[in-house]
């Protein structure tokens, strides 16, 4: 599974998860810090990523569009690049069965 990590969130994750996430990208590595969030939507579906944000608004898509994309949801507000990597790291496993679950499209995941 690869993730798409929002603008909001820093590029050195893609690094950093690359052993549990890898093929994974963020928007400005892409070069669309300035894109909207339902073009990025529409790009994360067709390259097959799932998107990961601290914004609400890609939740409002997912549960509006469905998914694909499914979108991860971290509810942890403005936290360091170490605190957002061992979040992930932590909730491994619930990442890996809401990919393979048909039937969600967004995953909260709280610290």
């Amino acid at each position: 599974m690869k993730l798409l990590f929002d603008h909001n969130l820093s590029h050195r994750l893609v690094r950093r998860l690359a052993d549990l996430f890898p093929g994974s990208q963020q928007t400005r590595l892409l070069g669309f810090e300035r894109t909207d969030d339902r073009r990025l939507s529409e790009f994360a579906k067709v390259q097959g990523f799932t998107v990961v944000t601290l914004d609400k608004d890609f939740s409002d898509l997912a549960l509006l569009l469905g998914e694909p994309p499914k979108v991860i949801w971290l509810r942890c507000g403005n936290s360091t690049v170490s605190e957002v990597e061992n979040l992930l790291r932590m909730n491994f496993n619930a990442i890996e069965q809401f990919h393979q679950s048909p039937h969600n499209a967004v995953l909260e995941i709280w610290p």
